[in-house]
């Protein structure tokens, strides 16, 4: 007798291969029977006719990790399931909750307050990476939960706020804290190379930790150095450490910028035009050519052994914290403090914005006005939207762009952002676009990751119940489908199934998770492939998808129609080296 039963549904297991007509039984927490019942019965029958079931989503690169831990992040990360999210991977960029050293903790409970604007000592209970995941077992997880060791932390616990690449005794201290948290069940190493400190290592650093987390049999995972003029060479990094280090390594949401250099004002002003127009008509510009070829770049080294592989969110808006737009010695020799203080000084605050406007992104990007992706310079103050601030009377700039409210407040742009900083003591997210958030014109920039088979699809869920969230955190997967399958018919619903399940999962060693496969868990969706949409805006993000009408994560049924039911929380923690 099964648990659960569900019968006549089109069956995309998430291997890439045709779907099929079939019926799936559950058995605990795993799937027990995939094929043509006959008779057998079920404590619960859903009839999927007309519905596809496929595995849940696998998201490989999220932030959830930063509200799992939270007894209330059930009612946080309902988003997440309620778009057929079932497993995430956390701890990515280079940021997490744990490990937390003695050594310079200070500068990580500043790194950490300054992007989840919580209470550093209340809320963090633990110092190890295994009394971190202990904590997660013992609160209950809603999703299954897989965590990344964050190089930021360990290279803050090791060296501080430093400008300089590690001695050899700091490499052998940063290693050996590594190998710890993956001993005690990081999946693998993150990277923030775009990121102060991440940005001031070098490429012998990473292959030396690589070279640990292959021990362990992890992955070594990369927000890049650069996403812009030197792309080529900061996925030619990636690939360096996966090789020299004989490891899988993972380029996370890769996306481009270009930089026209000194026409880039003209540039921009042109390409925003271009985006209102799209609204109505979009010229057939092939702005997708750039990321493509980067991807073919990266197969090129699959070709030759070398086990990397890339994810994409289906979005052209970014969000990070607004002091990545910074020079990264404003953030150096020191804690949030000493940067509010740099803020504050009118001189300092002069050479930051020179800085800006005149620093050169050439490799490697390690000191002074040169560093990784000078986004201000590349994109205009007027990419900048607020994501999220915390005081009250600055709440009703959640949504508005740097350059309205530096009119508002008639002043500059980056004075504007120095200010709000200064107000916000440091706690400020923020989006980023070329033009208009998720233009039909500047989309097609993404085409080539979003149609390329090895691709995954991810969401950098920022979830911590405060600010404007993304569309991606409500309906990443719902998106698309919809867009990409069904209205642009740019890849097989089953390719696109994969790309966000059995890929993800295999890449990042998720035992038994991806598939729709006797005795895999079972972490399944049930969707209406005609009706499956996002409906949310960057307007009004917080609304659930159309479509998906049953999750379940390791048996438990945690959606049904409308009705969300995460007690007990169903999800697991994954850890490594087990």
């Amino acid at each position: 007798m099964f648990d659960t039963l569900i019968k006549n549904g089109l069956v995309v297991d998430g291997s890439g291969k045709a779907g099929f007509h079939a019926d799936v039984g559950m058995k605990d927490d795993r799937i027990a029977f995939v094929g043509s019942v006959n008779g057998a019965s079920a404590a619960k029958v859903i009839d999927a006719g007309g519905k596809v079931v496929c595995p849940g989503a696998v998201d490989c690169h999220s932030h959830a990790d930063m509200s799992v831990f939270r007894h209330d992040h059930h009612r946080i990360l309902e988003p997440l399931v309620r778009q057929g999210i079932t497993t995430l991977i956390g701890g990515n960029c280079g940021i997490s909750l744990a490990p937390i050293g003695e050594k310079n903790r200070q500068m990580i409970k500043d790194y950490i307050e300054a992007f989840t604007s919580f209470n550093f000592d209340d809320a963090i209970q633990w110092a190890s990476m295994g009394e971190f995941l202990d904590t997660l077992e013992g609160r209950g997880v809603l999703l299954n939960t897989a965590i990344l060791a964050p190089h930021g932390l360990i290279r803050g616990n090791e060296m501080g706020a430093v400008m300089r690449f590690a001695t050899d005794e700091e490499l052998h201290g940063m290693g050996n804290g590594l190998d710890r948290a993956l001993e005690e069940g990081a999946i693998g190493l993150s990277t923030g190379l775009q990121y102060f400190p991440g940005n001031q290592s070098d490429t012998r650093e990473l292959v030396y930790l690589g070279k640990v987390v292959k021990k362990h049999d992890g992955i070594f995972t990369s927000h890049l150095r650069s996403y812009s003029n030197t792309l080529d060479m900061a996925i030619d990094e990636v690939i360096e450490v996966a090789r020299e280090a004989e490891i899988r390594a993972q380029i996370s949401h890769i996306f481009w910028v270009p930089d026209a250099g000194w026409v880039s004002p003209y540039a921009r002003k042109l390409i925003r035009g271009l985006a209102r127009m799209s609204a109505w008509w979009t010229l057939p510009i092939p702005i997708d050519r750039p990321l493509a070829g980067r991807i073919n770049r990266v197969a090129a080294a699959r070709e030759k052994g070398i086990r990397v592989l890339a994810d994409v969110m289906p979005t052209t808006t970014g969000f990070t914290h607004i002091l990545a737009f910074f020079p990264p010695w404003v953030l150096a020799d020191g804690g949030i403090e000493e940067t509010l203080s740099r803020l504050r000084d009118p001189e300092l605050r002069q050479k930051m914005k020179h800085s800006i406007e005149h620093g050169k992104m050439t490799w490697p990007h390690v000191e002074g006005d040169s560093w990784s992706l000078n986004l201000f310079r590349v994109m205009g103050w007027e990419c900048a939207r607020i994501m999220s601030v915390q005081t009250e009377k600055n709440k009703r700039l959640e949504g508005m762009s740097l350059m309205d409210i530096a009119k508002e407040r008639k002043t500059h742009p980056f004075d504007a952002a120095c200010d709000l900083l200064l107000e916000e003591n440091g706690r400020v997210l923020v989006f980023e676009s070329m033009a208009q958030p998720d233009d039909n014109f500047t989309e097609r920039s993404t085409f080539g990751p979003i149609r390329h088979p090895e691709v995954a699809i991810s969401t950098d869920t920022i979830l911590m119940g405060f600010g404007k969230p993304s569309q991606l955190f409500y309906a990443c997967y719902p998106k698309f489908i919809s867009r990409y399958v069904r209205q642009k018919k740019m890849l097989s619903l089953e390719t696109a199934v994969m790309k966000f399940t059995s890929l993800p999962a295999e890449h990042f060693k998720l035992k038994h998770r991806g598939l729709i496969k006797e005795n895999y868990y079972a972490d399944i969706q049930i969707f209406d492939p005609e009706k499956i949409a996002s409906l949310s805006t960057f307007e009004k993000p917080d609304v659930f998808p159309a479509g998906i009408e049953h999750v379940f994560i390791n048996g438990h049924h945690i959606l049904e129609g409308d009705t969300f039911k995460p007690d007990p929380r169903p999800g697991m923690v994954l850890r490594g080296n087990r």
